[in-house]
């Protein structure tokens, strides 16, 4: 059975996220927040920041954000998976002024597979909100000491000119931006563009644009704004296409997404 499930967590904060029997493969793409799953069926391939990993049951999944990753299934394994989805201002309390970042993406066969069950079971069965608290924060303190060191996120950014082209794009993801525009801006040609980038970032200049207007269309429809609105104010050519590259990159359609902050939409 292939089964999807996401939910919104007011009190924490969070979203969750269930997949089950699910075949789909997942390109390459980032996310603006840190991820943290678990696998409970099926074998994965996963490439993270141009690293090759194979997931397996019991293995815990820890993305910092901007990591770029994607996976794909093995020999038609079906995916059982769950995971929660952390804004970075949750990890301000337990860290201080630093963001935590996970020195690996996969932390395998890891001994805090149950106490994430228990905790992701607590926020599908929405729990009173003292009992999620007192989960969360066991697991998070305890995920950090074992998997994370601060690191001030702005300090690892990459310096000029793939930062120039990253807040570019970030500005601009509304508008229609071709390589010789990037190329202007940073007095590159696009040969050298490209390859400087891709290997900086792990991802292509117009695959980093991709995601991002998906990061920003999330947004939206947590606003509950229409499909055709959301399409047209993130740069994408209509209705079709966003839903296409939504559905590709996040495993649900826009409104599956939007029915976890919007009750009552149809699809």
């Amino acid at each position: 059975m292939n089964q999807k499930i996401i939910c919104y967590d007011e009190d924490l904060g969070v979203e969750a996220y269930s997949f089950t029997g699910v075949s789909q493969n997942f390109p390459n793409h980032f996310h603006d927040y840190y991820v943290v799953g678990l696998i409970e069926e099926g074998e994965r391939r996963m490439i993270v920041n141009n690293q090759e990993y194979t997931l397996e049951p019991g293995d815990l999944l820890t993305f910092n954000p901007y990591d770029n990753h994607s996976c794909e299934g093995i020999n038609g394994s079906r995916l059982t998976y769950r995971c929660i989805n952390l804004k970075k201002e949750i990890f301000l309390p337990f860290s201080g002024t630093e963001f935590p970042r996970f020195l690996s993406p996969m932390q395998a066969q890891t001994d805090l597979a149950e106490d994430f069950q228990q905790l992701h079971c607590a926020i599908r069965n929405e729990s009173e909100a003292e009992a999620k608290e007192t989960l969360f924060i066991l697991f998070v303190e305890e995920l950090l000491q074992k998997y994370s060191q601060e690191t001030n996120l702005a300090a690892v950014n990459d310096k000029e000119p793939i930062t120039m082209i990253c807040e570019y794009l970030e500005t601009h993801y509304d508008q229609k931006i071709t390589l010789d525009q990037l190329c202007q801006l940073v007095h590159l040609n696009k040969h050298s563009l490209v390859r400087q980038f891709t290997r900086k970032k792990g991802i292509t200049p117009y695959r980093y644009l991709e995601t991002y207007r998906i990061v920003k269309a999330k947004e939206l429809l947590e606003q509950g704004c229409s499909l055709i609105e959301i399409a047209d104010r993130t740069g994408f050519y209509d209705q079709s296409h966003f839903t296409n590259y939504f559905s590709r990159f996040i495993g649900l359609t826009p409104n599956q997404y939007r029915r976890i902050f919007v009750k009552g939409n149809e699809e």
